[in-house]
């Protein structure tokens, strides 16, 4: 039976349905408690969960009480225990998942109790988007074999993911070939307000629907897409995800939150990307690391629901939790032209109207943390790079900014090549076709971010078309490709004939997944790594994705550029990064005269008369109605049976060691040492890199020993079901700087998965091997904003398998340092001014960390001792970053996994003392 917190369970009757319950926050306001309506949409959303959850253990009345009386720039300690409605998954984030949940119902077994008292007990999604690679490009036929090569690839992870689905009751597969999650999520998985019927309630009534907003959590960064249609949601690491799964809560501080006021319109020939590659830049610039971000304003309600999605898509590249926009009257159109039902769209509104929580917000309504502004008008075309999102140049900068990176030095992020290299030009062993700095040879209209937005990539279309009809083409040597994130794109491009003119530029359809963004851009010519390897050439790839971190794309480009679809496009025309395209000709047409592009950008009035086409309900109502039904090559692959898995011979999937690692020793950490020693920006695709590798990596030769052929490698991140090709692979990645390893002799850092032991160097991989068999505790030392990038918890998981104990940085990006935690490594940070640089760290010291006693509280000051070669020794103070007290009670069991599994093993199958779990 559901109680009723502050007399807040009531009811509303939305237009032509029947009576339904809700946890009322205008009750909730009129009792007096706090401020409510003065709250931020997003947080009075998480207030709805923590009235509806309230069970007086995990959720109890305190928690509604401080939340509800949330100051805007108060000190941040109490932390919220958020139950969501239900969780999203990729297949490379999904499958380690999986092979955890799979591990824990053997321990069950093992113990002799149930195995099913694993189970997810709320609905999981995992959508297959992560494995095709454009391995075939440019032609009709590419999709088919893309995805002929991905099922042969992967078919080994495909067979564990069917077990999976019958082997959970709540746990669905969305297969390949059918979209990216979080635009699936979007077009699809998404029904407005969620429902639930209840049992016998306080007045006697029986089956009464109680509804509620969707909340969840995604093991992907990029989850905050759904922050455009009110969803307050983001990516954890996969580790938290399951927790989430097993009805255990999301805990988190209370944030802070930004608004974001959006005044004006975007102008003629801006694009979402260029607004939200300003903004990612801008936002970096105000560190709302850990924040959540609300847009409201004048501004804010002129954008469409797909150009906000856009902007939410890339929260993590500006470095918040979510990027929310509150309903209002697009919300609800977006969800009728995009093939919800009328019922639905009715009790959407009318739920969120009864909520006080329906329109756009205006200045002075909502109590911000504080407020940044922006003027949409002042947006101009924009890309970012070449190595990270928040680094944005104007189009017409484009040449200058390469042209001076290209001998900048390292240090300044640049390439430090040459000056007089810049005009070169270098022959390959492809007749005819020579290579010089700046050249594309990726050129991808790919990423959700991106292809879930029509308005641009009709406009990538319309240009296309303009410069097909003016003779214009792409030289065939550049990899070009168009993959979207649902078959709902390639239905309207189609319709309005704009897929085949992107197919005569080499745009042909490639796949229905991430692609190039996550990595999967295929390799190269031979010929092409060759010559860029013999003579150290930075050449690029520009795509419309959402990251562009060093070796992501792929190892040998090392200048990688977001841009607009449509810029991709007009770049791939161009063939070099380094052109004005405001001032040079992008080519010469049929008669051959010069075309600029100004030329062939398409009008707003142009994109607007093809968006009809778009926004199609029929369209998605049959693309969405049954996404298995066409798909053969996900029919093929037989489904094995059994609750609890056998775990068959494979190198994809393993059983995971996780529960039989020993747990952290309550103490201090004494004779440390440094296992790398790393700068700022280290991204998770540092730490564990997603894409190809070679057979000379510890990945590599490890796969070699199993009989495996460097053909049939994959990548990374497919073979993240199996820790020992994965725990290899940690800090592996071919642009890796380890601040331990002597410069050369033109002061250039070595680059790759290598480290020093005993002055020696050697793979990390090796290193840290030794330092185990030693009983010699490991540190990782680093910069700023470490573990900035995608939500992938084997980030965390290969640094814990690699004896690492604890993380010392300058600051944290919020997964990452969450994912530590939840894998039993402590987080620290250097407090004031220290560094690796102040502290003049080289890797030879012994390190001693005190503090860490039984009564280890959350943000507790801690000691680095440091002894250096010479004896000499010096204390500064650390903070340790384990920021709650449930973060602590992770820690001390060894991890989020050993924590939950006891919860779960110790109490009886299906026990939860939350009563909506429980219905």
């Amino acid at each position: 039976m559901p109680h009723s917190p502050f007399n807040t369970l009531t009811r509303f009757t939305p237009p032509g349905q029947t009576e339904v319950l809700f946890y009322s926050l205008p009750t909730l306001a009129a009792a007096e408690i706090g401020n409510v309506p003065r709250l931020p949409v997003s947080l009075r959303i998480v207030l709805e969960a923590l009235l509806r959850h309230c069970d007086g253990q995990r959720v109890s009345e305190r928690h509604i009480l401080e939340l509800a009386e949330w100051q805007p720039r108060a000190r941040r300690s109490e932390e919220i225990p958020f139950v969501v409605a239900r969780v999203v998954l990729q297949d490379f984030t999904g499958v380690p998942l999986l092979c955890d949940l799979a591990a824990m119902r053997q321990v069950a077994q093992t113990r002799g109790l149930d195995p099913r008292r694993i189970e997810p007990l709320v609905p999981v999604d995992l959508v297959v988007d992560h494995s095709v690679q454009v391995d075939y490009y440019g032609t009709p036929q590419a999709l088919q074999q893309n995805m002929t090569l991905e099922f042969d690839r992967n078919r080994e992870r495909y067979q564990f993911m069917k077990w999976g689905m019958q082997a959970f009751k709540t746990f669905r597969v969305v297969p390949p070939g059918v979209g990216i999650v979080h635009q699936v999520n979007l077009e699809h998985l998404f029904h407005g307000v969620r429902q639930q019927t209840m049992g016998a309630v306080e007045n006697g009534r029986t089956g009464e629907r109680l509804c509620f907003p969707d909340t969840l959590v995604g093991t992907d960064s990029h989850t905050t897409m759904i922050n455009a249609v009110g969803v307050v949601g983001w990516g954890v690491g996969g580790i938290e995800a399951e927790a989430a799964m097993l009805g255990q809560p999301v805990y988190f501080l209370t944030p802070d939150v930004v608004g974001v006021e959006l005044s004006g319109h975007l102008r003629e020939g801006v694009t979402a990307t260029d607004l939200v590659l300003t903004v990612t830049e801008l936002l970096r610039r105000e560190k709302v690391v850990g924040t959540f971000v609300e847009y409201f304003g004048e501004g804010a309600s002129t954008l469409s629901v797909t150009d906000r999605a856009t902007l939410a898509n890339m929260a993590p590249e500006y470095g918040a939790t979510m990027g929310f926009f509150p309903v209002d009257e697009k919300t609800v159109d977006y969800m009728r032209r995009s093939g919800r039902s009328e019922a639905d769209c009715v009790l959407f509104e009318a739920y969120f109207r009864a909520q006080g929580l329906f329109g756009m917000p205006r200045a002075g309504q909502i109590d911000y943390s504080r407020t940044v502004r922006l003027d949409l008008a002042s947006i101009a075309p924009s890309l970012a790079g070449p190595k990270r999102p928040q680094d944005r140049i104007a189009l017409p900068e484009m040449a200058s900014r390469f042209n001076t990176l290209l001998s900048a030095a390292e240090s300044a992020d640049g390439f430090a090549r040459p000056p007089e290299t810049l005009r070169q030009r270098y022959a390959t062993e492809r007749p005819g076709i020579d290579l010089g700095h700046g050249d594309v040879l990726i050129a991808a209209i790919t990423s959700c971010t991106n292809t879930s937005n029509p308005a641009v990539m009709i406009a990538a279309g319309l240009l296309a078309k303009k410069a097909v009809d003016k003779g214009l083409r792409v030289q065939p040597h550049i990899k070009t490709s168009l993959a979207p994130g649902s078959r709902v794109v390639t239905d309207y491009l189609e319709k309005a004939g704009l897929l085949a003119p992107l197919a005569k530029l080499g745009f042909a359809l490639a796949g229905y997944g991430c692609t190039t963004c996550i990595g999967n851009a295929g390799d190269l010519d031979p010929a092409f790594n060759q010559a860029i390897t013999e003579h150290q050439l930075v050449v690029a790839a520009v795509l419309s994705g959402n990251r562009n971190f060093e070796a992501r794309i792929h190892p040998n480009l090392r200048a990688n550029f977001l841009a607009s679809p449509p810029l991709v496009v007009a770049f791939a025309i161009a063939g070099r990064v380094n052109i004005d395209l405001d001032s040079e000709a992008l080519g010469h047409g049929a008669d051959g005269q010069p075309v600029y592009l100004r030329e062939i950008w398409p009008s707003s009035q142009e994109i607007d008369a093809v968006l009809p086409f778009a926004l199609d309900p029929e369209t998605f109502r049959r693309r969405y109605a049954d996404v298995g039904a066409d798909q053969d090559l996900w029919k093929a692959i037989p489904a094995p049976a059994g609750e609890v898995y056998d775990w068959p011979p494979s190198t994809y999937i393993a059983r995971p060691p996780f529960f039989e690692l020993p747990t952290q020793l309550a103490g201090d950490l004494r004779g440390a040492r440094a296992l790398l020693i790393l700068g700022d920006s280290v991204t998770t695709d540092h730490i564990s890199p997603a894409g190809s590798f070679s057979e000379n990596t510890p990945a590599g030769q490890w796969l070699t020993q199993q009989g495996v052929k460097r053909v049939d490698f994959n990548s990374y991140g497919a073979r993240r079901g199996h820790h020992e090709v994965m725990m290899r692979g940690t800090f592996a990645n071919v642009r890796l700087r380890n601040l331990m390893l002597p410069a050369d002799a033109e002061g250039r850092q070595p680059q790759g998965g290598y480290t020093l032991l005993d002055g020696q160097q050697t793979t990390v991989f090796a290193a840290a091997m030794h330092h185990l068999e030693r009983g010699t505790p490991t540190l990782i030392f680093a910069g700023e904003e470490y573990g900035t990038g995608s939500s992938r918890d084997w980030a965390a998981k290969g640094t814990r398998l690699l004896g690492v104990r604890a993380v010392i940085a300058r600051s944290y990006e919020r997964i990452h340092r969450a994912n530590l935690v939840g894998m039993g490594v402590l987080p620290l940070q250097f407090v004031a001014d220290d560094s690796v640089t102040s502290l003049g760290l080289r890797g030879d010291e012994t390190f001693d960390i005190l503090g860490i006693g039984p009564s280890l509280l959350p943000m507790q000051a801690l000691t680095l001792v440091i002894e250096r070669a010479n004896g000499e020794r010096s204390e500064h103070p650390l903070l340790c970053r384990i920021d709650t007290a449930i973060e602590v009670s992770y820690y001390r069991s060894g991890g989020i996994l050993p924590y939950v599994l006891g919860e779960l093993l110790g109490a009886p199958a299906g026990n939860t003392t939350d009563p909506l779990l429980q219905a």
